[in-house]
C-alpha cells in the first residue's frame, strides 16, 4: 500500500495543512500529560490540553468561534477496523509522525464502502492538519512501534460524548454510536463485535509491512 504524505496532492481532496499556527504547547502537553497505552485509547476533552491558553488562542481559527473541545488518541494500531465522520471537520496534531486511512464520504455506496478506496497519509510530527467533514477516517496509526503515536483530536465540543436518542427514521442512523459520529466497521473489527453497524466490505486493511 503506497503510504503518501500530507504534503502531496493527494490529500487536497480529504484536507489541508494548517499553518502559521503555536502549537508547540499543545505538543509538550500530549508529551508530558497524558498516556500511551500498548493499544488505541481515546479521550474527547483533555483538561490538560483544554486548559492551556494555546488552545484557547487557537480555537476560534479551527471552528470560527464554536466551544471546541480538545481532547487524544494515543497508543499503538496498524489496521484500519473502521471508518467514522462527524458533519465537521477533524483537526489532528502529532508529537511523532502517525498515519491516517482515509477515504471519502461520497464513495459509500448503498450504506457500505470498499476498503480498496481507502487511502493512506503520513502526518509529520508537529504538523496541524485538517480532516474535512467529508472524510472518513479512524484511528491513527503509528510510523514507528517504538514511538507509538499521540495525537490531538480537536472537534466541537460535544462530539463523540454520549449518544442521542434516535428515531430509526433514516438509514443513516444505525451508524450513529455516539454524539456527531457516524461509524462503519469492518466485520472483523471488535467494534463490530460488539455490535456496531457493518459498513465496510474487502479487507481489513493492515499497514504493519508498509512502515
Amino acid at each position: 500500500m503506497k503510504i503518501y504524505s500530507v504534503q502531496d496532492p493527494e490529500f487536497r481532496e480529504y484536507g489541508r495543512v494548517i499553518s502559521g499556527c503555536d502549537v508547540q504547547p499543545l505538543i509538550d502537553a500530549l508529551n508530558e500529560k497524558t498516556p500511551l497505552p500498548e493499544a488505541t485509547d481515546y479521550v474527547a476533552e483533555e483538561p490538560a490540553l483544554q486548559s492551556l491558553e494555546a488552545a484557547k488562542a487557537l480555537a476560534p481559527t479551527l471552528f470560527g468561534g464554536l466551544p471546541t473541545e480538545f481532547g487524544w488518541c494515543n497508543g499503538h494500531n496498524t489496521k484500519l477496523n473502521c471508518l467514522e465522520y462527524h458533519r465537521n471537520s477533524e483537526f489532528n496534531l502529532g508529537t511523532e509522525d502517525f498515519i491516517l486511512l482515509l477515504a471519502k464520504e461520497s464513495e459509500i455506496e448503498d450504506g457500505m464502502l470498499d476498503t480498496a478506496k481507502v487511502k493512506a497519509f503520513r502526518v509529520p510530527a508537529g504538523v496541524l492538519v485538517e480532516v474535512y467533514a467529508t472524510t472518513l477516517h479512524y484511528a491513527p496509526c503509528h510510523a514507528d512501534a517504538s514511538k507509538g503515536f499521540k495525537v490531538m483530536v480537536a472537534l466541537p465540543k460535544g462530539t463523540n460524548v454520549g449518544k442521542p436518542e434516535m428515531g430509526g427514521k433514516s438509514a443513516e442512523d444505525k451508524y450513529l454510536t455516539a454524539t456527531n459520529k457516524w461509524l462503519l466497521a469492518h466485520p472483523e473489527s471488535a467494534e463490530a463485535k460488539s455490535g456496531a453497524a457493518i459498513g465496510l466490505k474487502g479487507e481489513n486493511i493492515d499497514i504493519a509491512a508498509f512502515i
